[in-house]
């Protein structure tokens, strides 16, 4: 019973693959889609400014001093 949703995942992403090679192959309605690699400098980007944002906040938010609730 828990193998379905992997076999409608995978199915999924075959179909997605294939739509995108095929029908999106010469779709460009974005300047940054002529960029090469646009797509992982962004997401690696992302992900640095993410970590430093959750260390912001758990330095600046989460934690607190050892007497704050008293």
């Amino acid at each position: 019973m828990k193998n379905w949703h992997w076999i409608i995942l995978g199915i999924l992403f075959l179909v997605t693959l294939v739509f995108e090679f095929t029908y999106l192959a010469d779709y460009d309605s974005h300047w940054w889609n002529s960029i090469p690699a646009f797509y992982a400098l962004f997401g690696f980007v992302s992900c640095i400014v993410i970590i430093y944002v959750a260390k912001f906040i758990a330095k600046n938010i989460v934690n607190r001093d050892i007497n704050y609730y008293d």
